[in-house]
């Protein structure tokens, strides 16, 4: 055990060293600042202008950034999350794919950077998808710059085709909002909210879909109520693209926003990859309503499905030490 806390500690030590060498002390204190981040989500909310946000380059993603963020998510994915991954060989090792996933923790997405540690383990870290973000991300330039180097980009399907085409993965959340500040009774239910864009785009560009699960990362705080309520009395969807005003109860600060960063509790992260789903598609199919339909109830109950299996593969881990060979068949 000591020995163990000695590694880690010698490790992150080591990873410090690293990202003080890559990243400005200028930089660090806006990124490292919650109560800079908070400010600027409410600087984005009130001043934001349509015509500031771009969908994102491509080619702006850093490879020694990239190595530095992966390398503090598998620390804390061993060592912290005890993360156990499943089926990351159903990513296919080239071309594009979109990743679909159910989207967990909030702002703090840790099964986002969990799901990118085990496909660059995988295949490689040139394979580490890239992700769509919120507005809020773009509007302040320390935090754009950053999101540009780790290849977050601009929630859409301008951005999304952009990496598609140029044979990247793309992991995206359709549930968005809705489904990350889901309340904690819903944690293990798959929310997409009905919203079928992510449909249209694979269908258009004809690229499979991958569903990633991911089981625990909905403990890392809990989420008491999505505030549709007080959302649409606070205007947060004109104010900042979003329809909850989120009331949950995380570390350290107690009941307050979920609008705010917090520091994750420690519960076991559980991450399916499921086996690539193919549709015929094309331009035509992407703008027939009954084809979108179709294919988003097969993606939805695939999801659930897989996410159910998560579940009981979580469950074993904790329980015995050790997934099932029946659970661990589903992937």
């Amino acid at each position: 055990m000591i020995g163990s806390a000695l590694q880690v500690a010698a490790a992150l030590r080591d990873w410090a060293d690293r990202a003080s060498a890559l990243i400005p002390p200028e930089d660090r204190k806006v990124l490292l600042s919650p109560a800079r981040l908070f400010r600027a989500f409410a600087k984005f909310a009130f001043l934001h202008r349509g015509d500031r946000v771009f969908a994102g380059d491509i080619n702006a993603r850093d490879p020694e950034i990239i190595h530095l963020f992966l390398d503090l998510f598998r620390i804390a994915g061993t060592h912290y999350f005890r993360t156990h991954t499943l089926g990351v060989e159903n990513v296919p090792p080239s071309g594009p794919v979109l990743l679909v996933g159910n989207h967990n923790g909030g702002l703090v997405s840790i099964d986002s950077f969990l799901a990118g540690v085990a496909i660059a383990d995988a295949h490689g870290a040139h394979r580490a998808p890239y992700a769509l973000g919120h507005d809020v991300l773009f509007d302040d330039p320390v935090v754009r710059r950053y999101a540009a180097k780790i290849g977050i980009l601009r929630a859409g399907h301008q951005s999304a085709e952009l990496a598609l085409r140029a044979g990247h993965t793309v992991l995206v959340y359709p549930g968005s909002d809705w489904d990350a500040f889901r309340p904690y009774r819903d944690r293990n239910k798959v929310v997409l909210a009905g919203r079928k864009g992510f449909i249209k785009l694979a269908l258009r560009e004809r690229v499979p879909i991958v569903p990633v699960l991911s089981a625990g990362s909905h403990e890392q705080f809990v989420v008491l109520t999505r505030g549709e309520t007080l959302a649409k009395v606070t205007l947060t969807h004109r104010l900042a693209r979003t329809d909850v005003f989120p009331i949950v109860l995380s570390f350290p600060w107690g009941i307050t926003t979920g609008f705010l960063p917090y520091i994750p509790f420690p519960s076991q992260i559980t991450i399916g990859f499921g086996e690539p789903i193919q549709f015929d598609g094309g331009p035509a199919a992407a703008e027939n309503p009954q084809k979108l339909e179709e294919c988003y109830q097969i993606v939805e109950r695939r999801m659930q499905n897989e996410l159910n299996a998560v579940v009981q593969v979580r469950n074993s881990l904790r329980t015995q030490g050790a997934p099932s060979p029946q659970t661990q068949a589903a992937f």
